[in-house]
């Protein structure tokens, strides 16, 4: 007789462990003038602290994703929290700027080994039609973590130092795993094998196209070293990752990445979507950041908690979004997020000013909040709604890896934009690039407050375009088919006995 387990106290888990992972992908953007006092570093460097952990997070996630489907999810998000608490712990320990680069690296090579496991348990544990909450949950989770980590990221270092940012996630990585021991199943493996060629191409092909999208500003667009431009990085990454589809196509074996998955018009659009919505959610904080910063004269903690009432609604609201997809056409509910997403970066834009009353600008920031609680678990359920729970895993690497990819592009893109509009908004302000010394400390001369806000408030609409891209998209999702029978391949669960092929 199989075993039956409870799916709740395994999501609840995993996602102790995945919200864990997702705050540090934001905690040091507010320690980084801390980072750079403490360890002697230049800006350059520091800005290398939060890029290496983005890229090794990033580059792995399509194999990460299948090695879940292999050993089995339970076994790959344990390896990667040991690998990730391991590397808190030496980022926490760092007595130079490259000893921390380094041990950043190691703690996104083991958020790209946890991360694809927590979609994967959802889509092997709960069935399709009752999957709702359990992606309103991760949806919520994926979206407050990026706004958590600055808010925890000012306290700590205002309170206790950098260190402090690194060292908390030991005792919540020992709590996480212990969780994950007891409570999460360990889920049937599929043999599958390793298709070396598919590994290879995929790695490259990522790690070029990722790396020149996000250091590209670094090099202002241009030599990197010798011949080697930023341009033809990114060029030489698509020309490998097509490559790489190519070789999946043609493999006749078992390929990384089954090509089968994108015959599903809903597991396509909801890839290219969650590719619009990582791109949003990162671009939009960097310029509020700045004009709280740099123009309203706020602490890093007192800007963090201006984006708060987003990260509140969007909890608060996101177990009632999860039990509403379940009775509903999960597209109307998200092309009513990605709309109201971008409506409401549009009306933060047009109130960025020097003059505007604090209070009003916490009003997009609680809209802001329904848009995000609307978002994730109607895309991330649409998504993996019709995975196969062999390719579940795959499928979730997949998911990830779009989202991540689109996290990159947004960061590239807003920091070229902000560069730009303020060199036409501040035309003869000395040193008017964000990237230095006003971005370090102190307020702007106010002479410069409405130039500055008038360019802050223009590069909020380009995240506010790529969220009506997002709409865009999801409008052509089709309506989710009934349930058929057969579901489900791990242990039995409380949610939904599992149907073996035999018993059809």
């Amino acid at each position: 007789m199989e075993k039956v387990v409870k799916p709740w106290p395994a999501l609840w888990a995993l996602v102790f462990g995945f919200f864990m992972i997702l705050v540090d992908s934001t905690i040091v953007s507010v320690a980084n003038p801390s980072i750079m006092r403490g360890l002697g570093a230049d800006i350059n460097s520091v800005i290398w602290v939060t890029s290496a952990y983005l890229l090794a997070y990033a580059v792995p996630l399509l194999i990460t994703g299948r090695l879940g489907d292999r050993f089995g999810p339970k076994k790959l998000y344990l390896i990667g929290l040991v690998v990730f608490t391991i590397a808190s712990a030496w980022c926490g320990f760092s007595t130079s700027v490259e000893m921390l680069i380094i041990a950043r690296v190691f703690q996104g090579l083991g958020a790209a080994m946890m991360t694809p496991q927590t979609m994967a348990v959802i889509t092997r544990l709960f069935p399709p039609d009752k999957r709702g909450p359990a992606m309103g949950l991760w949806g919520s989770v994926a979206g407050i973590a990026t706004l958590v980590g600055p808010i925890l990221g000012g306290v700590l270092v205002d309170s206790l130092g950098w260190e402090w940012i690194f060292f908390v996630n030991v005792p919540v990585g020992v709590v996480a795993f212990v969780l994950a021991w007891r409570l999460v199943p360990s889920l049937k493996t599929n043999r599958h094998r390793m298709d070396i060629p598919g590994i290879i191409l995929s790695a490259v092909g990522m790690f070029l196209l990722v790396f020149g999208i996000q250091e590209g500003e670094s090099y202002n667009w241009g030599t990197i070293w010798g011949p080697i431009s930023v341009w033809s990085l990114i060029i030489a990454g698509i020309v490998v990752l097509i490559g790489f589809v190519v070789w999946q196509a043609f493999n006749k074996a078992e390929p990384l990445l089954s090509l089968s998955l994108f015959r599903d018009r809903n597991f396509s659009l909801a890839n290219a979507g969650i590719t619009t919505v990582g791109f949003t959610i990162t671009s939009m904080a960097l310029p509020l950041v700045f004009f709280f910063q740099l123009v309203r004269g706020m602490t890093p903690t007192q800007s963090a908690l201006m984006l708060a009432p987003m990260a509140i609604i969007s909890g608060v609201l996101a177990p009632f979004i999860g039990r509403l997809i379940d009775r509903t056409n999960p597209r109307n509910v998200a092309l009513f997020g990605l709309v109201l997403l971008g409506l409401s970066l549009a009306l933060y834009s047009r109130l960025l000013a020097p003059d505007t009353e604090v209070w009003v600008l916490l009003i997009p920031s609680a809209l802001l909040g329904l848009a995000s609680a609307a978002v994730w678990a109607p895309m991330s359920s649409t998504a993996t709604r019709n995975l196969p729970p062999q390719q579940a895993g795959a499928g979730s690497g997949v998911y990830n890896t779009t989202r991540q990819v689109g996290a990159v592009l947004g960061s590239a893109s807003i920091a070229a934009l902000i560069q730009a509009r303020l060199a036409a908004e501040l035309p003869s302000a000395p040193g008017s690039q964000p990237s230095g010394d006003f971005s370090l400390g102190g307020q702007l001369p106010e002479m410069l407050h409405s130039g500055f806000s008038a360019a802050m408030g223009q590069a909020l609409l380009l995240p506010a375009a790529a969220a009506i891209l997002g709409a865009i998209l999801v409008a052509f999702f089709e309506k989710p088919r009934p349930v058929g029978e057969g579901w489900g391949a791990g242990p039995k669960t409380a949610a939904q006995p599992v149907v073996s092929p035999s018993a059809k």
